[in-house]
């Protein structure tokens, strides 16, 4: 009896598990609506609450406050304002969560730059004791959980290749000072046509990308 008893409940487990499982990975394929339970309804709260459209606590439980939260959402977003979550609200739900979760981390990442202003440069330094170009960008990513190679040619194979015109904040930057089509610096573009660095000759920096950085740029990579 205690042998069955375990097995039952082993199953059980593993079947309500999976359901959780599944529910979370599968955000839109259920309508969610006054009355809707489960992970999917902490899921939503969650997104709502970081992007603004407070609904309380994710206790996953979807009453008249999510409701209200979801309306709001729709009416912001030119969508169907019926409180109601199909495919299309959950779907530019997620996109908009997404994009603040990559802008709040590239907020950060940028934030922890700043942050070292002044340090001076250090041939190898990879410390806020003194950094070289890449030791500074490997150093900050690192700190946001993002570990990047510690040579800025290295640096370059990584990630997603960027246009120019197409530069976002937070991609590395890299250029080619001795102009011999080699890699030997890189910062982290801040916006603005400005990037942050660590130079020979001033240390952390914030440089304006003029027409002496762009005869030397080489290329820039997308990696968060």
């Amino acid at each position: 009896m205690t042998k069955r008893l375990t097995i039952l409940l082993m199953l059980a487990t593993f079947f309500v598990f999976g359901l959780a499982q599944t529910a979370q990975a599968s955000f839109g394929d259920t309508l969610l609506k006054i009355g809707s339970t489960g992970a999917d309804v902490v899921q939503l709260q969650t997104e709502l609450n970081a992007l603004g459209y407070p609904v309380g606590a994710a206790d996953g439980i979807f009453g008249i406050n999510t409701r209200a939260g979801v309306t709001a959402f729709q009416s912001a977003k030119s969508l169907t304002a019926d409180g109601i979550v199909g495919k299309i609200t959950a779907s530019v739900l997620n996109n908009a969560y997404l994009e603040k979760l990559h802008t709040d981390k590239v907020n950060v990442i940028i934030n922890t730059a700043e942050k070292l202003i002044g340090v001076p440069y250090q041939w190898g330094g990879d410390t806020p004791n003194g950094f070289d170009c890449s030791g500074f960008v490997q150093y900050v990513f690192a700190q946001n959980g993002i570990n990047l190679p510690r040579i800025s040619r290295d640096q370059y194979t990584i990630g997603t290749p960027v246009n120019f015109s197409d530069l976002q904040p937070g991609d590395l930057i890299f250029f080619s000072i001795a102009q011999n089509g080699l890699i030997d610096h890189v910062g982290i573009y801040i916006g603005n046509d400005q990037f942050i660095n660590s130079s020979s000759s001033k240390g952390v920096t914030i440089y304006t990308i003029g027409p002496y950085w762009n005869s030397l740029y080489f290329g820039a990579k997308r990696v968060i």
